[in-house]
C-alpha cells in the first residue's frame, strides 16, 4: 500500500503541474487506436471508448484555464451520454448530436487553453504542452464537424480511393491535420460548398494559431533563455 501510494505520487504531481501533457498524450495515444477503428459494432465500440476517456480530460484541461468550467461540463456530459447510447443501440443520428456537442467542447477547450497561454508573459512548461494539445482540440474539432457536415451534405468529400463513399472518421481527422497544419496532402478534397467553406475556416485558424500563438510562445521562450 505504501509503495503504491509512492508510485501514485510521482504522477498526481506531474498531473498538478502539467495538466495539458495529459491531454496531449491522450490525443496522440488515441491516433494509434484509430486505425483499429471502422464501420463495424467493435470499431464505433473502440470509437466510443475513446470518445469518453479525451472528453473528460479535455474538461479537466478546461478546469485549469480560465474558462468557465461548467460550461464545459453541459457540452461534455450529454456528448458522452450520446456517444454511449449511440453506439450500444447503433444510432447513428445519436452520434451525429454527440459530434457536434465535442466539437463545440474541443473549441471551447482550445479557446480556454489559448487564455490560459495568453494570460501573461511568463512561458511555462505546462504552456508548452498546451501550445500542441490545443493544435490536437482544434484538429479534432474541425474533424468532428467535417463528420457533421458530410451526414447533413451526402457526398461533400471526396478522394482518391472510392470517391463516392462516404469518409471514414480516420480519413476526416487526417484532412483536418493535414488542413490546420497547413500541409495539404490533396487526397481528400471538400466538394460541397459548406465543405469548402469549414475547410477554408480551418485553414485561416490554422495560420492564425501558427501566427499568433505559437510564435508569441516561441518569442517569450527566447527571450527568457538571452536573460538567462
Amino acid at each position: 500500500m505504501h509503495q503504491a501510494t509512492l508510485w501514485s505520487r510521482p504522477w498526481a504531481v506531474l498531473a498538478r503541474r502539467h495538466p495539458s501533457a495529459f491531454l496531449l498524450a491522450a490525443q496522440l495515444l488515441s491516433l494509434l487506436l484509430y486505425p483499429s477503428m471502422d464501420d463495424t459494432t467493435s470499431g464505433r465500440l473502440l470509437f466510443g471508448a475513446v470518445a469518453l476517456v479525451v472528453v473528460p480530460l479535455a474538461v479537466w484541461v478546461v478546469n485549469r484555464s480560465p474558462s468557465v468550467r461548467w460550461v464545459a461540463w453541459l457540452l461534455a456530459i450529454p456528448a458522452m451520454l450520446l456517444t454511449i447510447i449511440g453506439v450500444l443501440f447503433d444510432h447513428p443520428g445519436l452520434l451525429l448530436f454527440s459530434a457536434s456537442l465535442e466539437a463545440a467542447l474541443y473549441f471551447y477547450a482550445a479557446g480556454g487553453l489559448i487564455a490560459y497561454m495568453l494570460h501573461d508573459h511568463d512561458v511555462s512548461a505546462d504552456e508548452l504542452f498546451a501550445a500542441g494539445a490545443t493544435f490536437t482540440l482544434l484538429a479534432w474539432g474541425f474533424a468532428y464537424v467535417y463528420f457533421v457536415c458530410q451526414a447533413w451534405y451526402p457526398g461533400s468529400f471526396a478522394g482518391m480511393v472510392e470517391p463516392e463513399r462516404p469518409r471514414r472518421w480516420l480519413e476526416l481527422l487526417f484532412l483536418s491535420f493535414t488542413n490546420l497544419s497547413a500541409t495539404g496532402s490533396g487526397d481528400i478534397m471538400p466538394v460541397s460548398s459548406p465543405a469548402r467553406v469549414l475547410v477554408m475556416l480551418e485553414q485561416f485558424a490554422g495560420v492564425g494559431y501558427i501566427a499568433t500563438v505559437v510564435s508569441r510562445l516561441i518569442g517569450l521562450t527566447i527571450i527568457r533563455l538571452d536573460r538567462r
